[in-house]
């Protein structure tokens, strides 16, 4: 009796909790769906009183020539090419110090993980000045490029974890079968590093989608913006906010991050507890 009273009370605390967490979604849900006056007459309610629909219309119309939809597809052109890049870029960095031997490894790994300790305000003004005198700015460039040529630190260091958890008699069989080292990188330790990859695929593709201070400070051109800055545009502070169309568009960008996580976090949690273990 008592196992069973504590089963139910972690479950009653476990769902209260859930609900205080969905809770702001919900809200935005409901309010995506409101009349304007009705948004915050009656803010705590998650019912309201008329579906109004057009809200959605409204707000997928956009801006002038510039529909939402092209703020979708901008996104979603950004976190593609970000996520292969990291992809890219994380594998071959991580299994070079893993598992190579070459001069200033310890030096350069300790720069690895001073860098994921540096706050990204630091580095923010020079690479805008280095981007800027480029001439990049105002392109998609400066938020993709860096994906490609060394990725995200903590990328790397979670793959560098996992990489060392994976047998070395692996490496010295291949290279006995006549593999060289891109050979073993290719057909031995990739293949093993599946759920490491899929934990850093959905962690950047989270990144990237939800990122607004990157595409804010890059891009001007409003057919460029990112889903993110195609919200703020609905918040006017010198006239009127469209609330009902930024509830609604809101929920509507939430869409692929909640996909994913459906369908991806049985990966999501193998990837963290196999990286976690073998490190």
């Amino acid at each position: 009796m008592a196992k069973n009273a504590k089963s139910v009370v972690y479950h009653l605390f476990v769902s209260v909790l859930g609900l205080f967490m969905l809770y702001p979604v919900l809200w935005t849900l409901a309010s995506s769906l409101k009349p304007e006056n009705e948004i915050f007459v009656n803010s705590a309610s998650l019912i309201p009183s008329s579906l109004e629909w057009m809200n959605y219309v409204e707000g997928w119309a956009g801006f002038g020539t510039v529909g939402f939809n092209v703020f979708f597809r901008n996104s979603a052109i950004v976190t593609l090419l970000t996520v292969a890049g990291t992809l890219f870029s994380s594998t071959l960095v991580s299994y070079g110090f893993a598992r190579l031997k070459f001069r200033f490894k310890s030096i350069l790994f300790a720069c690895l993980l001073a860098t994921i300790m540096l706050p990204g305000q630091v580095t923010l003004i020079p690479q805008y000045i280095l981007f800027h005198k480029i001439g990049w700015v105002n392109t998609y460039l400066p938020l993709v490029v860096p994906a490609f040529i060394g990725g995200v630190p903590f990328f790397i260091f979670l793959m560098i974890q996992f990489i060392r958890g994976i047998p070395k008699e692996l490496d010295q069989a291949a290279v006995i079968d006549g593999c060289g080292t891109f050979g073993t990188f290719w057909h031995i330790v990739l293949p093993l590093t599946m759920p490491a990859l899929a934990t850093v695929s959905i962690f950047s593709f989270y990144w990237t989608w939800t990122d607004f201070m990157g595409p804010l400070i890059y891009l001007n051109k409003p057919e460029l913006y990112t889903a993110s800055l195609g919200l703020r545009m609905f918040a006017d502070p010198s006239s009127v906010t469209a609330w009902g169309p930024m509830f609604a568009m809101s929920m509507l960008s939430l869409l692929p991050v909640f996909i994913i996580f459906l369908f991806c976090q049985k990966y999501l949690v193998q990837g963290i507890a196999t990286t976690g273990l073998k490190g």
